[in-house]
């Protein structure tokens, strides 16, 4: 199946297309002949989600999804949330969020916090909805080199059975994976790439999607 992912993110189309599997044949917005950035003028990720997925849809006619991504840190009531992708201004990289995310929570004892994907899949011309979270907190610094945007600061909760069961899901072996002793302080960014495909928010809701597609 052939699907546009709205998304100029080479990581992120790389993640669905891992999550998502060879039955599905993902597009950019680019390969689809869109190149142009899409407002996101909606005030919940599930508004920013439909703008993106009915622009898409609306230039193309082919089947498309699109996500739009929330981090939610407690202790600043919620924020970035949708301003996640632009929290330093418009035009800054996710570096200059990640360092301005650690200056608000200088000093700050809760630091729990989660990411909130949602999905927006036009299906035929219908819209259908699926959604992942992943807790944590967010790290005293940044940490590790894999993934992209907030990884390097952002710690999931995940206990040892949960990651030993996930690595023996995946076929991957225990020995070596020296995060497995340092949970509780590891960013995604310092774990392997199946690993984190498997716990993250936009996983779960593509698993959710892809598993409603091959029914």
């Amino acid at each position: 199946m052939k699907l546009v992912f709205a998304t100029g993110n080479k990581g992120k189309l790389r993640e669905a297309s891992e999550i998502l599997g060879a039955e599905f044949e993902l597009l950019s917005s680019a390969q689809a002949g869109i190149t142009e950035d899409v407002e996101e003028t909606g005030l919940t990720l599930e508004d920013n989600s439909i703008i993106k997925a009915e622009y898409i849809y609306s230039r193309t006619g082919m089947d498309c999804f699109a996500d739009d991504t929330g981090l939610e840190v407690d202790a600043l009531g919620g924020a970035p949330g949708v301003m996640t992708a632009r929290y330093a201004g418009e035009g800054c990289r996710f570096e200059d969020n990640m360092n301005k995310l650690l200056a608000e929570l200088e000093g700050v004892e809760n630091r729990t916090a989660r990411f909130r994907s949602v999905v927006t899949l036009i299906l035929g011309g219908e819209k259908h909805f699926f959604e992942g979270v992943m807790e944590g907190r967010i790290a005293l610094r940044k940490s590790g080199h894999e993934g992209f945007g907030y990884d390097p600061v952002f710690i999931p909760l995940l206990s040892r059975e949960e990651a030993v069961q996930i690595l023996n899901d995946l076929g991957l072996p225990l020995s070596g994976q020296e995060w497995v002793d340092r949970l509780g302080e590891c960013t995604v960014a310092e774990m392997p790439e199946e690993v984190k495909n498997a716990i993250s928010h936009r996983g779960k809701a593509l698993r959710l999607m892809a598993a409603w597609l091959k029914k």
